[in-house]
């Protein structure tokens, strides 16, 4: 990677950026400030960091060019280095967008004024974990990558337990902690392989290394591991789910939006360095994506908590993003350079995406929750007529979600389906048989997503109430409804002018592959002009529908009844869908891998009293595979105990052994 001097500005303005985001929590130290005064301020720094920071990418992607600093510090690993270029610069779009947007929001949410306790920890820590992020995708060099990334990973904890009081947090925070540094465990590993290869520290540029080389594989294989763990891939994503729901909802949004894209960055950009990929690293990263995506969902339809249901949905969207890069290998593999452009653009849209329109889901559903006091979608019902803002623009994030025109999932899909079609179409053996599989795989994926907003929808927003916390439900504060509608705006505007976005993929794709500027413009390969005239079509139809039944009801005399009545005289919330219910037949089908549990009353006579029902899916990698496995090893393990009682000249002994050994290794 080379300096540019015309790329110092935006480099200067990032790190500017980044400061101001790790200084946001320096008002809740001055004991002189009432607190909701601290807490607004906060926000205001954060936001003029987020300003800060999107003219820095902006202006990275606007001309390409990239930039690299090295200062001469004693450092471990050697002198940190740090840049921007334009992948870096499409990945600080959703950071400082997200970080904005839950600045905002939880002025409403959690008001200092009503959360004295914990509003000061969570505000100094997310300012230094928005700060983090920015310094993982601005690291040239492992000592400063994996600085900051665990200071990603603390920060990333704390904000996780500001409830800490609460047993269920504390176990997820605790599995979150240990996940997140058996990942960065690996990430060692990793760059010290890196450092064999390529003789530095410092990140090798693009296409430098050979991946035949005897420790290329391993490399691969750590990566994988390592920042797939970050990211959620499945079967490493077992943290995912409980951190997700237990978090504070703006928390949740940028777990999901952000850091779990953090992991796919990693991802990205050490396989950049490699050149003479083998076709078996795409085919292993898509179908990794494909179980992700498929099993993601499937485990979404079994939820009954709404923030665990999307956390799943996370996964989903990973395995998604996964499949994409997948592409994008196999077509560096083949030498196709269609699909490498059509499957990193659709990852790179995807990871955009993703980050708005699920952080807009978990605001959603933090709202629903603030609004009724439950996360249980069952004890919830009839919200849309209490709370039709937030249920309209849920409804948005849904559709997004699901993949639906006119929203923007549809168009970073309708570019991965374009790759995928073209590596059957021209490429033959294992390229297309993998690329035949990936097609109907992400139709499941959208088929299955699908039924389970649906079930999201319905259940919380539309009927009738079920409880009289959900009677009580109410509309939250201009100050959560805004991000929340801004984001929603983003999703809409991607998806009615996919062009828009077009040259900024072209730019980042370019920027992180080997020879990307031999790479076509997507604009080449893929018809953005008919999506958008597509879009239209289907947006003005929706609103001219809507209309029409407005104008019908004008005038007319109307009667005010309830719904899911099924006919009864007497209809009551109990005979509505519930969670489980709804989503019975899919779940049923798929028991071999969710193993749902069911707890059914007993009758004992002819005339029973009256019974509970109740059923949940529970966490099946973690609880069937991980803890069997960890209670057998502790048990195998339990002798080396004895190694450990407590007697320091024993220790000092097996210092002076282990220097021994290590001497006597270097001598040789």
């Amino acid at each position: 990677m080379t300096s540019d001097t015309a790329a110092v500005l935006p480099t200067q303005l990032l790190v500017a950026a980044t400061v101001l985001a790790a200084a946001s929590g320096l008002p809740t130290w001055a004991t002189r400030l009432r607190p909701a005064t601290a807490q607004r301020m906060a926000a205001i720094i954060m936001l003029t960091a987020a300003a800060v920071g999107l003219t820095a990418a902006g202006l990275t992607l606007a001309d390409g060019r990239s930039a690299l600093f090295t200062i001469d510090w004693p450092f471990p690993f050697g002198p940190p280095s740090f840049g921007l270029d334009p992948l870096s610069a499409l990945l600080t779009v959703p950071i400082l967008l997200v970080a904005a947007c839950c600045s905002i929001y939880v002025l409403d949410y959690r008001p200092a004024t009503t959360d004295p306790q914990t509003f000061r920890k969570t505000t100094r820590f997310f300012g230094l974990l928005v700060a983090a992020l920015l310094g993982v995708v601005m690291a040239r060099c492992a000592g400063l990558f994996l600085l900051a990334w665990e200071i990603m990973a603390l920060s990333a904890y704390f904000v996780l337990t500001t409830d800490d009081h609460l047993p269920a947090v504390r176990d997820a925070g605790m599995t979150y902690l240990i996940c997140t540094h058996i990942g960065t465990l690996a990430l060692f590993a990793l760059f010290a392989i890196l450092k064999t290869l390529s003789g530095s520290f410092i990140f090798p540029a693009p296409g430098s290394l050979a991946a035949t080389a005897p420790l290329a594989t391993a490399c691969y294989l750590l990566l994988i591991f390592g920042f797939g763990f970050k990211a959620g891939l499945m079967p490493l994503h077992v943290w995912l789910p409980a951190a997700h729901a237990n978090a504070p909802s703006h928390i949740s949004a940028i777990m999901s939006g952000v850091i779990l894209k953090i992991g796919i960055y990693g991802i990205i950009r050490t396989l950049s360095f490699f050149t003479a990929i083998p076709l078996w690293w795409g085919g292993l990263l898509l179908t990794l994506g494909m179980a992700s995506g498929i099993l993601g969902v499937v485990f979404a339809l079994g939820q009954h908590d709404i923030k665990r249901l999307l956390a799943y949905h996370s996964i989903e969207n990973i395995g998604i993003i996964v499949m994409g890069i997948g592409v994008a290998v196999i077509g560096m593999a083949t030498g196709s350079t269609t699909l490498t452009l059509l499957g990193m653009a659709g990852a790179l849209l995807h990871l955009i995406n993703h980050g708005l329109f699920k952080s807009l889901l978990f605001l959603g559903a933090g709202a629903v929750i603030h609004g009724t006091g439950t996360r249980e979608m069952d004890r919830m019902g009839g919200l849309a007529k209490r709370m039709p803002v937030t249920a309209a623009l849920f409804l948005v994030a849904s559709l997004a979600i699901c993949g639906l025109p006119p929203l923007n999932g549809f168009v970073s899909e309708w570019l991965l389906y374009l790759g995928f079609f073209n590596g059957v179409v021209h490429h033959n053996g294992g390229a297309a048989i993998v690329n035949a599989l990936a097609a109907p795989a992400l139709a499941l994926i959208g088929g299955l997503a699908v039924a389970c907003f649906v079930k999201v929808v319905g259940v919380v927003f539309l009927g009738e109430p079920r409880t009289p916390e959900a009677r009580q439900g109410h509309e939250p504060g201009w100050l959560m409804r805004l991000p929340m509608g801004g984001l929603a705006l983003l999703c809409l505007v991607i998806g009615l002018a996919p062009i828009s976005v077009a040259p900024l993929l072209d730019t980042a794709v370019a920027a992180c592959l080997p020879h990307g500027d031999a790479l076509p413009h997507l604009t080449e390969l893929a018809s953005f002009g008919w999506l958008t005239v597509s879009a239209m079509l289907v947006l003005a139809t929706t609103l001219l529908g809507w209309g029409w039944s407005r104008l019908r009801q004008r005038g007319n005399q109307t009667v005010s009844v309830s719904t899911w009545g099924c006919g009864y005289q007497a209809p009551t919330a109990r005979i509505q869908y519930t969670a489980s219910s709804f989503a019975d037949m899919l779940v049923a089908f798929f028991a071999g891998v969710l193993r749902p549990q069911a707890h059914r009353p007993r009758l004992h006579s002819f005339f029973p009293k009256r019974a509970d029902f109740a059923s949940h899916v529970p966490e099946t990698v973690l609880e069937n595979l991980y803890l069997p496995f960890l209670t057998w090893a502790n048990g195998k393990f339990s002798t080396l105990r004895r190694l450990q009682h407590g007697h320091l000249h024993l220790y000092i002994l097996y210092t002076f052994l282990t220097l021994v050994v290590l001497i006597a290794i270097s001598l040789s």
